[in-house]
């Protein structure tokens, strides 16, 4: 059985689960690429951190040998 919300005539309270449904295709299409969109945002981030703690890595041994070279001089 379900039961509508008042004020939001796509959406439906289960009546076995107590969830609340939406019926509107749209809005759930929506709703499902607009999550896809933060989901590879949030990828896309932690891809760049690694790439820069790498970079960071990359410039701190680089340092390293340069004042290595410096000091043999």
């Amino acid at each position: 059985m379900e039961y509508s919300v008042d004020g939001h005539p796509s959406l439906y309270r289960d009546g076995m689960s107590g969830a609340i449904v939406n019926k509107n295709i749209n809005e759930y299409n929506s709703y499902i690429q607009d999550k896809c969109v933060k989901v590879n945002n949030i990828k896309r981030i932690e891809n760049l951190e690694v790439s820069v703690e790498s970079i960071k890595d990359d410039l701190s041994e680089i340092k390293s040998l340069l004042r290595s070279l410096v000091n043999e001089s």
